[in-house]
């Protein structure tokens, strides 16, 4: 079975949610998947703090949620400053920990400065937004934490020690979140996609190409999907619209979980 490279249906947003009231941060909200949580989340009326690096990509967004219920607010930050981070969650209703960045690389060849920012980035960071996000949380009563983990927050592949070292970690502080949220009204999931349309795995399928000596298709169908049995990439709406399914009042019960978008690959 071949790999499908055309996009995926575009999901439509879940009818009735209204988080209008509520003041979101989403991290790496310049492009991919947080930039597609962003949106998601000020279409159903909610205050976004969109957090990035990339000051362009944020001014991009920021014109591309013009006119939606709630207004996305730019917040050039670099996770690696902790305490910055901390400061920033302070006030919020929703955080979704969404940066990323990743290096694919065999273990004896892993710059360990590189393992260092990425754990620094995709669970040091998520920790201290937690830290800084949970009390006002608690003041209110109310909270919902998404962990954009991945398939490889369950799974390991090879030449991902950072990547799938940082998302087993997200997964655990994830649960950890849900146990002492419960009794305040908070609740703390992962969502696990697969290979997600973004360009963090376009960057990835290049550089696999050209280490393997194939085409980036034979990368996506024989590497990327071969444990799949959806042959497709993800795309970053669907991931949204799973994010805001968990910020919804009908996801209240649904606490310490991780949600699997990975087309099968886990099902093994």
């Amino acid at each position: 079975m071949s790999a499908s490279t055309t996009p995926g249906p575009a999901p439509r947003p879940s009818d009735g949610l209204d988080l209008s009231g509520r003041t979101a941060l989403v991290t790496g909200a310049a492009g991919g998947i947080g930039r597609a949580c962003a949106l998601r989340l000020a279409t159903a009326g909610a205050r976004v703090r969109a957090v990035d690096l990339d000051a362009a990509g944020l001014a991009d967004l920021v014109a591309a949620a013009s006119g939606l219920p709630g207004p996305v607010e730019a917040h050039p930050l670099d996770l690696t400053d902790l305490d910055a981070a901390e400061r920033a969650a302070a006030g919020t209703d929703i955080l979704v920990n969404n940066a990323g960045l990743q290096l694919v690389r065999p273990i004896e060849d892993f710059p360990p400065e590189v393992f260092s920012r990425v754990l620094t980035v995709m669970l040091e960071a998520p920790f201290r937004l937690v830290r800084g996000a949970l009390p006002h949380m608690y003041a209110r009563g109310w909270g919902r934490i998404v962990n954009v983990s991945s398939v490889h927050g369950l799974r390991a592949s090879p030449y991902k020690s950072a990547y799938v070292a940082a998302k087993h970690g997200l997964e655990g502080l994830s649960k950890v979140a849900a146990l002492e949220g419960a009794a305040h009204g908070v609740t703390s999931n992962c969502v696990n996609p697969g290979y997600v349309r973004t360009p963090l795995v376009e960057r990835q399928i290049a550089d696999q190409a050209e280490a393997h000596g194939i085409s980036p298709e034979r990368v996506v169908s024989e590497v990327l999907l071969a444990d799949a049995a959806v042959k497709r990439l993800v795309e970053p709406e669907e991931v949204a619209e799973a994010v805001a399914y968990l910020c919804g009042p009908h996801a209240s019960f649904v606490t310490g979980a991780s949600l699997s978008m990975d087309g099968g690959w886990t099902a093994h």
